[in-house]
């Protein structure tokens, strides 16, 4: 099993409070494709963005990640059983959970383990859902900053695991049987204090930190800024999602 690498514990406040919420709707559907709305486990589940959505569609939720200071951010739900575990070794039941769901989380994952995992949890036909996003659609020249940011100024700074969350996936083969989603993207309308905070939980910028300071980033924040107009205005920021899902036969 791959060692955890802990690039998010020291920032949990931050992320439990900047990363954006995930649709409504993208927990509908997984909970209308698998195969009951008992058991659902969230693995890598961070401070619990997609397990709140779960619960409220699945009378059990079990939410877990090997940082405890996120399952300490984590909001708390009477239907959410938060744990400090990886996604390889749940601890859970054989045949135990109509489906799992890995947000932004997968690629950090040992996934041979995982996999193998995933096909012992799940009951006959369950389903399992990796989920990620990268760049962002935003409005006017905010968009090509960050991007600019994230691929050029941190190109250098990014664990190789994120090549998997830039290629959409494409290198992940899921041995279920393919279950084709709808599109979804995550939406938020947001300050511009909302976007700087959402970019410094950045595991790259953590990188940067340790080796360069924060120069970098603080040049990006004087560029949104005045891009921006009025700090306090809202602006439409838009992430398209990419989902793998598959059914366990």
């Amino acid at each position: 099993m791959i060692a955890f690498k802990d690039h998010f514990s020291s920032h949990a406040a931050d992320y439990a409070a900047y990363r954006p919420a995930y649709p409504a709707a993208l927990a509908a559907w997984l909970s209308s494709v698998a195969p009951a709305p008992t058991a659902a486990l969230d693995v890598g589940c961070g401070s619990g963005q997609l397990s709140l959505l779960l619960a409220g569609h699945f009378e059990r939720v079990v939410a877990t990640d090997p940082s405890a200071r996120q399952i300490d951010s984590a909001i708390a739900h009477p239907r959410i059983d938060y744990r400090v575990a990886p996604a390889e070794a749940s601890g859970l039941p054989n045949a135990s959970v109509d489906l799992i769901t890995a947000a932004q989380a997968a690629h950090w994952f040992d996934l041979p383990a995982f996999f193998a995992e995933a096909r012992r949890l799940l009951r006959p036909g369950g389903v399992i859902a990796l989920i990620s996003y990268a760049g962002m659609e935003g409005p006017g020249e905010v968009e090509a900053i960050v991007e600019r940011f994230r691929l050029v100024t941190l190109k250098d700074h990014w664990p190789p695991e994120r090549a998997l969350v830039e290629n959409r996936y494409r290198d992940i083969h899921l041995p279920f049987a393919a279950i084709a989603p709808p599109d979804f993207a995550i939406e938020a309308q947001w300050p511009l204090a909302a976007l700087i905070g959402y970019l410094d939980t950045w595991s790259a910028v953590r990188a940067m930190e340790r080796t360069d300071g924060r120069a970098a980033f603080d040049a990006a924040v004087a560029e949104l800024t005045r891009a921006w107009g009025d700090p306090a205005d809202n602006r439409t920021i838009r992430w398209p999602l990419t989902i793998l899902t598959g059914r366990h036969s």
